[in-house]
């Protein structure tokens, strides 16, 4: 079990992803007791499951982490990642989509497509992955399995077709690709193989004459069109199973086996060697003998076992005793132990493969998003970065104890490595420690961690919106500083334009002096006074965005010209500047997505219109239900889930997703002026 694939070929790895409750967890439970991985499959109650092995995910019952496990099947090793389906989670889940060739995106047959199944199959489609569905819970009272494959072909396109289909009443499912006869619960077995094999033929000209010529093709020949027609997104292949009654089980696994791509068949992942504007494609290649490049998507820190780092190994092999550099460090660490992961239990081996997906304990240096490599040449290769949604829940954070800061931030840096979807900034003009996340849930979860993992005591106030402020109009700003103590004095004068620039487009800094007015070596100094206002806000205390400061002229002064002077000359006169820009703060807007029975649109409508938002459009949804999308402050939706839980009787759900930034009502804007000034005198 715990001894490498003995050839890339026989290697398949998938992503479980999807919406919460959807059985991807339980799913992979089934599948590894199917196939002999286990003995019996765990339950979520007693805290027995391989994968949701946290004692956080015990108590709340649904996963929080990705986690790993695999599995042999007729001499294939499957890796699978089992991520959460929260939309808070998506940190952990996006991640997982760096490391596979497949999206398995699992549906619940009795809830049918909910946002998160939307944002996934996005997601993956983004990343060039093949996408394979499966629906779930497929012995689920009162489901309409005909109904939700329409409403999956609808909503994704013609091209998911089932690969197998339920039959008497759910109980069995039939393979619909290399097997032509026999009946199903949506009819004759024929007319799914023949949607089937039209499909992929459709991608190879030769195919499609043999087709047309003969009427069919044998489905054990389709293997390389077939592949092609995933990999292009051509078919979305769906699969029906019960994880619960083992219904499809073998049948799933056998599809995974025989028609999902192996490391050589997917889509290469987008590998860029270079920095920035000069960066180049590289196509890593699934071959054992060259050397290494691996991809680090996920980082764990325990505070017992300390870091550790898994990957996915893209080319080369890893053994025991290899020397690998991150990134371009330039001193490698040898691999000491070579990990592959089952839930909680690390399984030694000896070597992993294109393909396989492996850990390193105890290595300090590593982070989440680098490069392993074997060759100094190599340093400067990095994958193209995910596009994470931006954390804009904020949550004030101070330790109880006095004096206990500097460990606070310790583990806040920890927490950080783990999830890229968290931030933490410092505020010096309030001198609090702000944490930010994706929602209420993502924050809570934080804070329970410290608790019970850290065993550390927190105080927290109020979310603290992620505002913004920024100009409306140029102008021009001047600032001399002058300060004579008993021997050398301070000296630096500048004059500076601020500008507005396009929503979005962050900072320019811009030297524009003639003649020396302020010497060369001064203008970082100006620069890095202006930054510390960036920072810092200058009308309410909240970062200044998207504008240009241009430097015109200064006076330095031969002796008493310091660094620090033209510091606080840049700080002073931008400050300045921007107080004549017509400055305005700015506020985060968030997509919504509501899925709600359709009973309460009403209420959940006219609730979003009484709080500053737009409805942007419904569609129907599975069993009753309505989704919402629209477009609402951020600030109005604080406590967001308990409203929607009064107004669905607890059935109604929201994802959220940064859209753009707009000017705060008057009214908002001179209250959070009024509020820092009173900061700022006390």
């Amino acid at each position: 079990m715990s001894s490498p694939s003995s050839s890339v070929a026989a290697i398949r790895t998938l992503a479980l992803v999807g919406a919460a409750a959807s059985g991807k967890t339980s799913l992979a439970e089934a599948l590894l007791h199917h196939a002999g991985a286990i003995g019996a499959p765990g339950s979520l109650e007693r805290g027995s499951m391989v994968s949701d092995f946290d004692p956080l995910e015990r108590r709340m019952q649904h996963s929080l982490n990705s986690a790993l496990m695999h599995l042999d099947h007729q001499g294939t090793r499957i890796h699978f990642i089992d991520t959460p389906g929260a939309p808070d989670f998506v940190g952990q889940s996006l991640p997982a989509l760096e490391a596979v060739e497949t999206a398995a995106v699992v549906v619940n047959a009795a809830t049918g497509i909910e946002p998160m199944t939307v944002r996934m199959m996005e997601y993956a489609a983004q990343r060039r992955l093949d996408r394979l569905i499966i629906v779930n819970k497929i012995d689920a009272q009162g489901v309409d399995l005909p109904a939700l494959l329409a409403q999956l072909q609808e909503t994704f396109g013609r091209e998911c077709l089932p690969l197998n289909l339920p039959a008497e009443g759910g109980s069995r499912v039939v393979d619909c690709f290399f097997n032509r006869e026999g009946q199903t619960d949506f009819g004759a077995v024929e007319d799914a193989h023949r949607a089937l094999v039209e499909q992929v033929v459709e991608v190879d000209g030769d195919f499609v004459e043999r087709y047309l010529n003969d009427g069919d093709v044998d489905a054990s020949e389709l293997h390389a069109p077939l592949e092609q027609a995933l990999r292009e997104g051509h078919l979305i292949p769906v699969c029906f199973v019960s994880a619960r009654t083992g219904a499809g089980l073998a049948q799933l696994l056998d599809v995974i086996d025989k028609l999902l791509p192996h490391p050589g068949e997917g889509n290469p992942p987008a590998f860029l060697k270079g920095e920035r504007e000069e960066a180049q494609p590289l196509q890593a290649q699934p071959d054992p003998s060259l050397h290494v490049l691996a991809h680090v998507f996920k980082v764990t820190v325990d505070p017992y076992v300390g870091k550790m780092g898994i990957f996915r190994v893209h080319q080369g092999t890893v053994t025991r005793d290899s020397l690998l550099y991150i990134g371009d460090g330039r001193k490698p660490f040898k691999v000491n132990h070579l990990f592959m992961l089952q839930g909680k239990e690390h399984v030694e081996v000896s070597r992993a493969l294109p393909g396989d997906l492996c850990a390193v304990a105890k290595i300090d240096e590593l982070h989440f998003d680098a490069v392993l490599h074997d060759a100094a040449e190599d340093d400067h290769i990095h994958l193209q970065p995910l596009d994470f949604p931006v954390p804009v829940h904020g949550l004030a954070i101070e330790p109880k104890r006095h004096g206990d800061e500097q460990r606070l931030w310790e583990i806040l840096t920890k927490l950080l490595d783990e999830d890229p979807c968290l931030k933490v900034e410092h505020v010096p003009t309030t001198n609090e420690t702000i944490v930010y996340g994706l929602g209420e849930l993502h924050l809570r979860v934080l804070l329970e961690r410290l608790r019970e993992v850290y065993k550390f005591e927190v105080q927290t106030r109020p979310p603290r919106i992620a505002y913004r402020e920024t100009v409306t109009a140029a102008a021009e700003g001047h600032h001399r500083h002058k300060k004579q103590t008993g021997g050398a004095g301070q000296f630096g004068e500048v004059m500076l334009r601020v500008e507005p620039l396009p929503r979005g487009a962050g900072f320019e800094f811009v030297d524009q002096v003639k003649g020396g007015a302020i010497p060369g070596q001064f203008i970082p100094a100006v620069e890095k006074g202006v930054r510390e206002v960036l920072a810092s806000g200058a009308i309410a205390g909240y970062p200044v965005v998207d504008v240009r400061v241009v430097v015109l002229d200064g006076k330095s002064h031969s002796v008493d010209s310091k660094e620090i002077a033209f510091v606080t000359a840049g700080r002073k006169a931008f400050m300045a500047a921007i107080r004549e820009a017509r400055p305005i703060v700015l506020e985060p807007i968030v997509n919504v997505e509501i899925l709600a029975p359709d009973t309460a649109m009403g209420d959940v409508t006219g609730d979003l219109s009484a709080r500053r938002g737009q409805v942007n459009g419904t569609q129907n949804g599975a069993a009753g239900t309505m989704l919402v999308r629209g477009q609402v402050p951020l600030s109005e939706l604080s406590n967001y889930q308990s409203r929607l839980n009064a107004m669905t009787s607890g059935q109604g759900r929201y994802t959220l997703a940064l859209s753009h930034y707009d000017p705060v009502p008057p009214n908002t804007q001179q209250q959070l002026v009024s509020q820092y000034k009173v900061r700022e005198e006390e």
